[in-house]
């Protein structure tokens, strides 16, 4: 009984994030019980946010009151289904990962001895490999950084300042905690997170550190020289320029730049094998610390660079009104939402607190990404949600996590499959529709990964920044729903930054039949940004267009099956529903694959394999009913969520 109390706290939304139980007009709750949670999560906030999405509908009350279907005739059935279906699916990837299957001496040479006794291990994705490969080190780095944090703060500790001492630690989370010692505390955070950056950015890129901090001066310039009604554009313009200059430029060596400005001749010149010839400046090359690439790495550095641009800028757009003073704010206990929008004081927007909050060690290299403001409401005041229970539950689902991967990764070698780029007819179609759902569970997986280790090195820290994954891979079945929950924290930064700034898609702007192209070019807009934004390639930019494209069936049905025309046909409606999530999954899965896995041309591969004969599409009517079953449990988890008065919007 203890263990399954254990179980449901563990998986509890208030372990991930406070955000998904809390309003995010109302400040973190400090309880880790999922008891409580569903208690002090008022339905009234619920039944706001529903109505602020539906158009001032009022749906959230509506969602509580109908029954639970968990125990009905027709949910009996699904599980049923589910009990068959999943471990076949399992059973179909792991066949074919077998050493007996024929096509394994195609990729046998990507895979690599694993520690798991008998079994090979698939470490042949480079993103995820270079993450898997470092994990000792990583670990090792979360223990030492907050161990210095506290070295720190007991050498300088805040009652030395002339601020307020011997504060008690119920007084300094209270919201009467006073703003000398918050002032104090800031200091004395963003001093330790801007030298210890300093360190880690060196040993992370070498002498790459002193470009990293000439395109971060470059940027502040523009925030703080540059006319005020011109720092929006400059600022899109100078950052969308670096992501292209940092492809094209492939990071600048410094032998490249020595061969480009010296008056003399150098051997710089490509030999035979196309490598660059050296001079001094190959040199300090050689010395690019333990990522050398640094640029791969900085597309995560200039949504901080443009967050604390137009931060900056609107704070001064507000004038001398100051808005903790018109809404009687309690800075000690803000809201997410408060934290976000309330700006920073003028002098706080400072060359190092900016250095601080952009190179800010546990979140330089992957995210999540919070806001400056965020960041220094946070330096000022730490958040209730973090709390050391809390911390220890999210890490040990870290844990698990982690070792799901590599159990997935000893047994299921869908990434080696797919980049030997078999022959996909020696493959039935229920093994290539696996292959495809795992290769997309390994993508979720790997990206997953790393976005929460570096969130529990920020939670051990004492900062909280937003979950980037908030449902499993397998737990959506809207595309608009899926965009808002994957990446959170990139969501949260494109809606801020760039899709309201655009016009969003409402609003008296959007009006027409001009306003609502307008809208649909913002969201083209955003994919484009975002596909850019990952990587400059053509794939990718073609899965922005094909997220684009397939957004519009939902969209289209929305309009044709209006949910107040059926409140009094509710199961028919659900089922309606279900068809619709059907194709909303197959074409977010479609999409992906062509973005993150095996391109256009594999995907072509897969759909023949999968429809080119009649058993195949018979497979394919029967995955669509299986999926049509996983659409109905997605809808009741859903639904069950708003009867305790939680609004996920995803």
């Amino acid at each position: 009984m203890l263990l399954l109390q254990y179980a449901k706290k563990l998986y509890s939304l208030d372990t991930l994030d406070t955000r998904f139980t809390t309003s995010s007009k109302a400040p973190p709750r400090t309880s880790s019980s999922p008891e409580l949670d569903s208690a002090k999560s008022s339905t009234k906030e619920a039944e706001a946010d529903a109505r602020q999405q539906s158009g001032g509908r009022s749906t959230a009350t509506q969602d509580v009151a109908s029954p639970a279907l968990w125990r009905t005739a027709e949910f009996y059935i699904y599980y049923v289904v589910f009990l068959v279906s999943v471990p076949l699916m399992f059973k179909a990837v792991y066949d074919v990962s077998k050493s007996s299957h024929p096509n394994y001496e195609n990729y046998a040479n990507l895979l690599s001895p694993g520690w798991i006794p008998g079994r090979m291990v698939d470490n042949s994705d480079s993103q995820y490999s270079t993450f898997r490969d470092n994990v000792p080190y990583m670990f090792i780095l979360v223990v030492i950084h907050p161990l210095l944090r506290r070295l720190s703060e007991a050498i300088y500790p805040l009652e030395n300042t002339s601020q307020k001492p011997s504060l008690t630690q119920e007084q300094k989370s209270n919201s009467t905690f006073p703003h000398e010692v918050a002032e104090a505390r800031m200091k004395r955070r963003v001093t330790f997170d801007l030298y210890f950056a300093l360190i880690f950015l060196g040993v992370l890129h070498g002498f790459s550190a002193f470009k990293v901090l000439l395109i971060l001066y470059t940027n502040f310039l523009i925030a703080k020289r540059v006319p005020r009604q011109y720092v929006t554009a400059a600022t899109w313009a100078f950052n969308v320029s670096v992501l292209f200059a940092n492809e094209l430029g492939k990071g600048y060596p410094y032998s490249a730049i020595v061969a480009s400005i010296l008056p003399w001749p150098t051997t710089y010149d490509a030999d035979l094998d196309g490598k660059l010839g050296s001079n001094w400046g190959s040199t300090l090359d050689a010395y690019g610390g333990l990522i050398p690439r640094w640029e791969i790495l900085f597309n995560i550095t200039v949504l901080r660079l443009i967050s604390f641009n137009l931060d900056y800028t609107w704070s001064l757009d507000r004038g001398r009104s100051s808005p903790v003073e018109k809404k009687q704010l309690d800075l000690a206990n803000l809201s997410d939402r408060e934290r976000v929008n309330t700006p920073a004081r003028h002098q706080d927007y400072s060359f190092r607190n900016y250095l601080a909050y952009v190179l800010y060690s546990p979140l330089y290299l992957a995210g999540p990404i919070v806001s400056f403001n965020d960041y220094i409401s946070q330096a000022h005041y730490k958040p209730r949600s973090v709390t050391t229970n809390r911390t220890i539950l999210y890490g040990v689902r870290f844990l698990i996590c982690l070792l799901t991967m590599e159990v997935m990764l000893h047994f299921i070698y869908a990434v080696a499959i797919s980049k030997a780029q078999p022959a996909w007819e020696i493959y039935t179609p229920f093994q290539l529709s696996m292959l495809g759902y795992f290769n997309l569970h390994l993508i979720w997986l790997k990206l997953l990964l790393p976005w929460r280790f570096f969130r529990f090195w920020a939670l051990l820290d004492g900062v909280d920044p937003p979950e980037n994954m908030v449902r499993c891979m397998s737990d959506n079945y809207s595309a608009l729903a899926f965009w808002r929950g994957w990446h959170r924290s990139l969501n949260r930064w494109i809606v801020r930054y760039l899709y309201v700034p655009l016009g969003g898609s409402g609003g008296s702007q959007t009006r027409g039949s001009w306003g609502k192209a307008r809208a649909g070019l913002n969201f083209l807009t955003v994919f484009m940004f975002v596909a850019l934004w990952h990587d400059i390639q053509l794939r990718l930019l073609m899965w922005g267009w094909l997220i684009s494209l397939f957004v519009l069936p939902e969209v289209l049905a929305s309009f044709l099956f209006p949910k107040k025309k059926w409140q009094n046909h509710k199961t028919a409606y659900r089922w309606i529903c279900g068809v619709g999530a059907v194709g909303n999954i197959l074409m977010m899965m479609a999409a992906n694959l062509v973005g993150f896995a095996v391109g256009l041309d594999g995907l072509q591969g897969l759909v023949h394999g999968i429809v080119g004969s009649y058993s195949g599409l018979v497979f394919l009517a029967t995955a669509c009913a299986a999926l049509f079953v996983g659409a109905q449990v997605m809808f009741e988890t859903r639904a069950q969520e708003l009867r305790q008065g939680i609004m996920m919007k995803c």
